[in-house]
């Protein structure tokens, strides 16, 4: 895909959009994309991610088949 034919396209084809619907649906598109998830969740929820990314660094991990087999017994059959 030619990212940028593409992207021409997609100008060309918003000057003929004629309804106020699709129009503020892009804006909103547009405003979503400014914001960044890290900003938006709290502290405490930063705090986490960060501990969690500190534990894989020094190898506190298990493996997704432990894992599932930790907590099978909540897995519906």
């Amino acid at each position: 895909m030619d990212i940028q034919a593409e992207k021409l396209k997609l100008i060309h084809w918003l000057t003929d959009v004629t309804e106020p619907a699709i129009i503020k649906r892009f804006i909103a598109l547009k405003n979503d994309q400014a914001v960044d998830w890290w900003d938006q969740i709290s502290e405490e929820e930063r705090e986490e991610i960060k501990e969690g990314i500190a534990e894989a660094d020094r190898g506190e991990v298990l493996s997704h088949n432990e894992v599932m087999s930790k907590y099978d017994k909540w897995r519906s059959k």
